[in-house]
């Protein structure tokens, strides 16, 4: 039996309005040719301010440009229409619209469409404006990251959707990845057997490539719910361009799969063409369109950061930068010299330009009254070293857990464990890797007067962290979505999710909790008072339906100028 997807969008409640407008994807007659204008992407909003919002769609046509109206209403039937305009839309941006609804009211929700004059309307979004500077009013977001496609079904998504209360959601990049649909590419065992094939099905490299990638995703109804529910705060992170991306290649582009500045440059054009965040002003580059803040009254203040394009130094590499061969050709351990290296000042991620931004952007926040600094970032911030098993279990009782193990990933397992056993980091593409310039920005934080509540994602699990700088100081707390989809680095590593996080949290002191397991997002609710993080998973990736639970929940609560208690789990 065919099913028209519109159709079913229109029963979750993300279809057409009302007022007489024809259903999404009807025809129309021009020029005696019947003509087919379609919204099958959806509609989204973003990078709200106290009286205004971007609206963003995509028009499916063939028409080389198209004039579009839209319109935003105070009731979702569009009774009362509050704002109003024209746009134009071209094949030259992928027939992508974004527009900016002003003079609208801070703190309260709007509905809004897009029409065509040929009768089309597109599916109904919901948005919301920032509170007035003013507001006391408690505040929530949702925290998102990592949506794997072919690995599974975006259920954490369509729990955003329902959320009952909602001002915007955060969402901390690898919005899409870029690997196709063979054998061995990732994530590609579950989206055979769920249907969920990468479009291309090759690695995405060209303008065209991305513009579909986007596309298949938008596609998607549940990330579609989402997206029409409240407007989304976005930031990129490494998979919108290629794997471990830095300020100068990545490392899923080292094998000569395509001119890094020119896949780069294609990457961010289809990202900005398809995401509902602000663009470049003319005259400005990427550093001015990352650079965003937002103020959520006097609940607290939205920073984001990009970690990965402007300023990151080329991550360090265990094969390449711990080891050196031994006289008997074997490789050995210089861990002086690799520590020597990580430390070294010059090893930057966020550059001396956003840095001074952070600053007095978080002072400005601080001296109008916001409680709580929110740093939107990308990466893990904490002090985390890898599990040192041998400190806590028997060689004997090791070897034997790992011999029960399948044989392909035995040899890796005893290695990993080896490395670890050297007090190393876990990741060195987090910011572990570039001590130095974490202690820049705890610095620059401090002297802003800040409360600094650190946000993060890419790493696809839970972390709770109580940051701390070289001296042992309180810096901050951090809260670290899991993925939407994307795999536990549990899997990755051939060790159990459960035992390798009771061994992660025991060995490091700033973790306070961490969790490889469930996939999901987090719900966050700031008031001037507190900070209260909701840990959400869902039940499944697989099928449907899934239920959701809170996994964790911490809070913590404001004390003096840039001061904060301690978290506590309640």
């Amino acid at each position: 039996m065919a099913i028209d997807r519109r159709k079913v969008l229109r029963l979750l409640g993300v279809g057409a309005g009302a007022s007489g407008y024809a259903a999404t994807g009807a025809s129309a007659m021009a020029g005696g040719q019947a003509e087919t204008v379609t919204f099958d992407h959806g509609v989204a909003s973003g990078d709200p301010a106290e009286t205004s919002v971007l609206l963003w769609t995509r028009v499916g046509t063939e028409r080389p440009s198209l004039d579009l109206d839209w319109q935003v209403a105070e009731d979702e039937g569009f009774e009362t229409i509050v704002a109003r305009g024209t746009t134009t839309t071209s094949a030259a941006r992928d027939h992508t619209v974004k527009v900016i609804a002003e003079g609208l009211k801070p703190g309260r929700d709007y509905f809004y469409r897009f029409v065509w004059d040929g009768g089309q309307t597109s599916p109904v979004g919901r948005t919301r404006t920032l509170p007035a500077a003013s507001s006391v009013a408690p505040v929530v977001l949702a925290v998102a990251s990592c949506s794997l496609h072919p690995n599974g079904l975006f259920n954490a998504y369509d729990a955003i959707a329902k959320m009952e209360r909602l001002d915007a959601v955060v969402h901390l990049g690898d919005y899409i990845y870029e690997y196709g649909a063979g054998e061995n590419d990732y994530g590609m065992a579950n989206g055979r057997r769920l249907n969920r094939i990468p479009e291309p099905a090759h690695e995405i490299l060209t303008l065209a490539d991305y513009r579909a990638r986007h596309a298949q995703y938008k596609a998607d109804p549940d990330l579609q719910a989402a997206h029409a529910r409240a407007p989304w705060i976005v930031v990129f992170d490494d998979h919108e361009t290629a794997n471990d991306s830095y300020d100068g290649g990545a490392e899923n582009n080292e094998a000569g799969e395509a001119d890094w500045s020119t896949r780069k440059a294609v990457a961010l054009q289809a990202y900005f063409e398809w995401m509902p965040i602000r663009e470049p002003e003319a005259g400005k580059g990427l550093a001015e369109a990352t650079e965003r803040s937002f103020r959520f009254g006097r609940a607290a203040s939205l920073h984001m950061v990009e970690t990965r394009l402007l300023a990151r130094t080329k991550q360090l590499d265990y094969a390449a930068d711990f080891y050196v061969l031994g006289a008997d050709g074997k490789p050995t351990p210089d861990r002086d010299a690799f520590f020597a290296r990580l430390n070294d000042p010059g090893r930057r991620l966020l550059g001396d330009r956003q840095l001074s931004w952070i600053e007095r952007d978080a002072k400005a926040a601080v001296d109008a009254g916001c409680a709580w600094q929110l740093i939107g970032n990308q990466v893990v911030m904490a002090r985390v070293k890898g599990p040192n098993i041998g400190a806590m279990v028997p060689a004997e009782t090791i070897e034997a857990a790992i011999s029960t193990l399948a044989p392909g990933i035995q040899t890796r397992v005893r290695q990993i464990v080896a490395l670890f056993g050297q007090d190393v980091p876990f990741n060195l593409d987090a910011w572990d890797g570039y001590p130095a310039e974490r202690e820049r920005l705890y610095a620059a934080l401090k002297r802003a007067g800040a409360r600094p509540v650190v946000l993060a994602g890419d790493s696809h699990t839970f972390w709770v962290d109580a940051l701390k700088d070289a001296s042992g100081a309180k810096a901050g707390v951090e809260f670290g979505t899991t993925g939407v989809t994307s795999p536990s680095p549990a899997g990755f590593l051939g060790l159990p999710e459960a035992q390798l996080a009771q061994v992660m949290a025991a060995q490091n002191e700033e973790v306070e909790y961490v969790d490889f397991g469930p996939r999901g997002f987090i719900a966050l609710t700031l008031t001037p008072e507190t900070v209260r993080a909701e840990l959400i998973g869902v039940s499944t990736i697989d099928a449907k339906p899934y239920t959701t639970a809170v996994v964790r929940r911490y809070e913590v609560r404001a004390e003096g100028r840039g001061q904060f208690g301690d978290l506590v789990q309640v």
